[in-house]
């Protein structure tokens, strides 16, 4: 299956199997808007509810069943529940698992690169087949230095409330660096991808949080 998809996208992509990833991720984060949008609605009513929120929590704090109760009333008064950001959450998993699937498809890649260097293969592949100081290698260097930048403005873009535990206000602003790490050590073809998708999450994230939902 995910051979024929492989061979699908690069065919409409004119053979070039970059530009197909680029499509590629581009459609399919935009199949995930709608859930995205809810999302990001679903983070506004939180946000604009902690304060009650709290409230609850220190009223109630001795009957968590009263507590589940009051806040579930608060959230159905906005037209929302607590899990309403799980669902879309999770709905985007399968998506997700496709686009990395495609983008690190063993060979189907074989012998289509991105300016000259080959995207079935990792950094340190490439510095051993063209050398460090090569074109290949400067292409591969360039898309981690995108993706550095994207997971800096992403993490910027993170909120950090005071009833979150400690660690986790620790580790949050650090998360987006996730992606750094993998494109160092997957192949570039995955690199390519998660620029594409890092970037299309940042500034979606960016227009969503400037509109009312």
């Amino acid at each position: 299956m995910i051979d024929s998809l492989v061979t699908l996208i690069i065919d409409a992509s004119g053979g070039s199997a970059a530009l197909g990833i680029v499509l590629f991720t581009l459609a399919v984060r935009l199949t995930l808007l709608p859930l995205n949008v809810r999302q990001a609605r679903t983070a506004k009513i939180r946000e604009r509810l902690a304060p009650k929120l709290r409230e609850l929590r220190e009223r109630h704090r001795r009957d968590p069943e009263r507590l589940h109760r009051e806040m579930t009333a608060l959230y159905a008064k906005e037209g929302s529940s607590p899990f309403a950001g799980i669902l879309p959450s999770l709905a985007q998993l399968p998506f997700l698992w496709l686009m990395y699937r495609v983008a690190t498809h063993p060979t189907a890649l074989a012998g289509h690169t991105l300016f000259g260097a080959p995207l079935g293969e990792q950094l340190a592949g490439v510095i051993a087949h063209f050398g460090l100081v090569s074109a290949p290698v400067l292409v591969f260097v360039s898309v981690i230095a995108l993706v550095i930048v994207v997971a800096w403005l992403s993490a910027r873009q993170i909120k950090i409330t005071e009833e979150q535990p400690e660690p986790l206000r620790r580790i949050m602003p650090l998360l987006p660096y996730g992606s750094v790490l993998a494109a160092l050590v997957l192949p570039l073809a995955a690199g390519l991808y998660l620029l594409v998708s890092t970037a299309w999450a940042t500034g979606e994230r960016a227009v969503l949080a400037s509109r009312p939902l």
